[in-house]
C-alpha cells in the first residue's frame, strides 16, 4: 500500500490540496477526517466539496451533525461528530443508507463514531503549525491508496 502524503500548507495550500484530491473522489468512498478544533477540517471539507461541484453554500454540520449535497447523481455527505458522546446516538442519522459505495463520506471527529461508521478508505490529519497545518493523507484501503497515488502530491505545494 502506498505510504501517507505528508506536508505542511497554509489555509491557501490547504484549499488547494482538497481540489487536487477531490477529482479521484468522484467514484465515493469514505473519508475521515482527523484534527484538534481548528486544525482546518471543515476548511478541508468546503474546499473539497466545492471542487467535487456543490454549488450551494457548504455549512457547518457541527449543530445538524449532517449536511448532505447532491451534484448529478452523486450524493455527497459531511459529517461532524464532535457533539456525540456515544456511538450508538449515530443511529437516529439513518448511516446504512448512506453507505451508498456511489457516495462520499466525509466525516469529522470519526472517533466518536466508532464502530458505528464505515471504515474510511482514506484518513487526513491535520494538525496545528503556527500559521499553516500540517497534513497527513494515509490510504485505509486500495481505494484509498488509488486516491493518492503518485501525481497527488505533484499537485500540491508545500
Amino acid at each position: 500500500m502506498i505510504a501517507a502524503l505528508r506536508g505542511s500548507v497554509d489555509e491557501a495550500g490547504l484549499t488547494a490540496l482538497a481540489a487536487a484530491l477531490a477529482p479521484a473522489l468522484r467514484g465515493g468512498g469514505v473519508v475521515h477526517l482527523r484534527g484538534d478544533l481548528g486544525a482546518g477540517k471543515t476548511t478541508f471539507a468546503r474546499a473539497l466539496l466545492r471542487a467535487l461541484g456543490v454549488g450551494q453554500r457548504v455549512k457547518s454540520p457541527t449543530y445538524s451533525l449532517i449536511e448532505s449535497y447532491q451534484v448529478g447523481e452523486r450524493a455527497l455527505h459531511h459529517l461532524d461528530l464532535y457533539r456525540i458522546a456515544d456511538p450508538g446516538e449515530l443511529e437516529w442519522l439513518g448511516l446504512p443508507d448512506l453507505a451508498d459505495p456511489a457516495a462520499l463520506l466525509l466525516v469529522e471527529w470519526p472517533e466518536r463514531g466508532g464502530a458505528a461508521l464505515p471504515p474510511p478508505d482514506l484518513v487526513v490529519r491535520l494538525d496545528h503549525a503556527g500559521s499553516r497545518r500540517d497534513f497527513s493523507l494515509t490510504p485505509a484501503s486500495a481505494r484509498g491508496a488509488d486516491w493518492i497515488a503518485p501525481g497527488l502530491d505533484a499537485a500540491v505545494q508545500t
